[in-house]
């Protein structure tokens, strides 16, 4: 019987819990952990069958050896904190068990999104006969799967990729995060940066912006980010000349940044205040909404996917696949908004491939080193499915 670990519940533990309660055929066992036992036990209450829970912190390794020992899962999907990450890792080498995460590894004191860290781990999991799968959420993740699909069936040589990630919900707060707020404004107020010709280009915060007629949900701003599936996919793809990842915004939230930054409130370094220090980050943090709690009263679409230009039997060819996802429809079927679904199914599927065989390795593994279709075959049967078309244009 295969036994999971699902540690983390936030909106993206509470669909992950969701998809493996509802699929016993792959998932056997489930315990359910987080710091706060609570959250985890709430989410139960509502899942289709029953299920374990219990209190971890994911920060202390010792805890997790202890309750990875007690559970004896075959993997762990960890949808906490991306800080946490090492640590997991680290408990999962201690126990021989197979490791996931959703996003990569962030130190709490700077904001940088880098997968080194982790791929320092690959000989270690690799002499273990342990696998990790590194960032099985939707960006990175399906994007990442996506890309290599297109490199399967559709293309000789891929010249370049824009990542184009557009969420046109709203929940009608002035200012709210659909995920982590932490992790959500520190990577928004990070520099850019883009690939181009085998080196990496920096631009200032939100500073390069087009506009993209996104499908059901229409014309969107997009701004040119970093995001960390472009350090995986430039390494596995050398071939490919520009890769660039957009994120679609609304104006009362770009407003409402602007102001947090100018007057500090988005800084992760610690300020003394009434004689003790604080970071003003986690302090804005819990003033805002709960992502978790954006789900009754979102409304629209995402529309997330990868347009990609390159060769096919010598004739240049645009290729552009993408997914769909309704706010309202994932919150009735998981109680979740779009953004913590499409990331959470993801990892289930990911989960999934691993525990049948049908994605193995020994090492640390990002998700375009393997078979695209057998992914996106049971992300779609599972609620995500995919979009692909040909456009008669070259450029975004």
């Amino acid at each position: 019987m295969n036994r999971v670990l699902i540690i983390g519940a936030g909106g993206v533990g509470r669909v992950v819990a969701f998809k493996a309660a509802q699929n016993p055929e792959v998932f056997g066992e489930i315990t359910f952990a987080s710091r706060t036992k609570s959250k985890c036990d709430a989410i139960a209450q509502e899942l289709p069958r029953p299920v374990r829970t219990e209190a971890v912190d994911a920060d202390k390794v010792p805890e997790l050896v202890a309750l990875i020992n007690d559970v004896k899962p075959q993997l762990v999907i960890h949808v906490a904190l991306p800080y946490q990450d090492l640590t997991i890792m680290d408990a999962c080498l201690a126990t021989g068990v197979h490791y996931l995460d959703t996003a990569n590894y962030e130190h709490p004191d700077e904001a940088k999104f880098c997968y080194g860290p982790q791929w320092e781990y690959h000989d270690r999991f690799q002499k273990a006969g342990l696998m990790a799968l590194l960032g099985s959420g939707f960006d990175p993740g399906v994007t990442n799967v996506y890309v290599a699909r297109a490199k399967k069936h559709h293309f000789d040589r891929m010249d370049t990729v824009d990542i184009l990630d557009c969420n046109g919900g709203d929940h009608g707060y002035p200012f709210a995060t659909n995920f982590n707020p932490e992790i959500n404004i520190r990577e928004v107020s990070a520099k850019g940066r883009y690939y181009e010709n085998g080196t990496w280009h920096e631009t200032e915060p939100l500073s390069v912006k087009k506009t993209f007629d996104f499908a059901e949900v229409g014309p969107k701003d997009m701004y040119l980010l970093y995001h960390e599936e472009m350090e995986s996919l430039v390494k596995h793809f050398p071939e490919v000349r520009r890769m660039r990842f957009w994120m679609t915004f609304g104006q009362s939230y770009l407003t409402h940044l602007r102001v947090l930054e100018n007057v500090g409130m988005t800084r992760i370094d610690p300020v003394m205040f009434e004689g003790r220090e604080i970071i003003p980050l986690q302090f804005l943090k819990a003033l805002l909404p709960d992502p978790a709690s954006l789900g009754p009263r979102t409304v629209g679409k995402t529309n997330i996917g990868c347009w990609i230009r390159g060769v096919k039997d010598d004739q240049p060819r645009t290729y552009y696949i993408y997914n769909v996802c309704d706010h309202q429809e994932c919150y009735a079927e998981t109680g979740a908004q779009a953004v913590s679904y499409t990331t959470g199914v993801p990892a289930a599927v990911g989960a999934a491939m691993m525990l049948q065989g049908i994605w193995h390795g020994h090492g640390v593994f990002n998700m375009e080193q393997f078979d695209p279709d057998p992914f996106l075959d049971l992300v779609t049967k599972w609620g995500l499915p995919w979009v692909e078309t040909f456009p008669d244009v070259d450029e975004i």
